[in-house]
């Protein structure tokens, strides 16, 4: 995956024209005309024409291979209108941080995959509902301490509102029917083929910290072993000083000698070398 990643940026920085500036932008904004004139027209004949169908696609009506993902998640017009705003929200945020090209790739790449799908099992009606979720996991991913007015109200951090969101992912699984359930999973796939070598480290970083910690406590655990058992920790090779009787002075090892050889601070550089 960090290969793939290492490609993609390589690609962006040799193509910084590609794609759609304000991607998100004009997929909002395309998808609240829909749901106005399909508030107009009642019939739902013409969101009809902008369903994804694999068998239409194939006669002809290649506009359905895009015209899908304008077709908004429906409810009440505020619920609706919240949505879209949420979408921009992230979308635009994504863009600015990677830029036109990469945020362009992911977006699209998702769209691939959904497009994919929906061929192989004969799927129709796709929704880019969890495409665009997904955004959000990026998001989280980047700026997981970022906070945001949840409801224009509470401040929330976007870390935590990211396990709500996987909620609706799992949630979508378990309660679609058929191959529709596949979406959510697809969609979680193209932010793990952006974002799965960073978690990858993030998780093998955490790992080498907590057996570093374990270490640690180990090596205390074996000091205070040594010191109950012989009454202190530290005994200087020279003098026989110890550091349970003189608790303020200092005890170094050398380096130089042969073996564990500790001394105190009157004979560290006073002493002969054991070979």
């Amino acid at each position: 995956m960090r290969a793939f990643n290492q490609m993609i940026d390589r690609f962006c920085y040799r193509h910084p024209r590609f794609g759609i500036p304000n991607l998100m932008r004009y997929i909002v904004f395309i998808s609240a005309a829909v749901y106005l004139l399909d508030m107009i027209d009642r019939t739902g004949t013409f969101v009809y024409y902008l369903y994804f169908s694999p068998s239409l696609i194939l006669h002809g009506q290649v506009w359905r291979l895009v015209s899908w993902i304008f077709i908004p998640i429906y409810g009440n017009i505020l619920f609706t209108a919240l949505a879209l705003y949420f979408y921009f929200f992230i979308g635009s945020l994504l863009e600015s941080h990677w830029g036109t090209a990469k945020f362009n790739l992911f977006y699209f790449a998702g769209v691939l995959f959904h497009i994919i799908l929906g061929f192989v099992f004969g799927m129709t009606g796709l929704v880019a509902h969890y495409l665009n979720l997904s955004m959000f996991f990026a998001v989280a991913s980047l700026y997981p301490d970022m906070q945001v007015l949840l409801w224009f109200i509470l401040p929330v951090k976007i870390k935590w509102l990211a396990w709500v969101d996987a909620a609706l992912f799992a949630w979508g699984v378990i309660s679609m029917s058929g191959f529709y359930r596949l979406m959510p999973i697809i969609a979680i796939l193209n932010y793990l083929l952006f974002f799965g070598g960073e978690i990858l480290e993030r998780f093998g970083s955490g790992a080498r910290q907590m057996k570093q910690k374990r270490k640690t406590v180990q090596f205390r655990s074996a000091a205070k072993a040594a010191k109950e058992s012989k009454g202190y920790l530290h005994k200087c090779a020279v003098c026989g000083r110890t550091d349970t009787d003189y608790p303020d002075l200092e005890f170094r090892y050398c380096s130089k000698c042969y073996g564990y050889y500790c001394y105190c601070q009157d004979h560290i550089n006073n002493h002969v070398h054991i070979q």
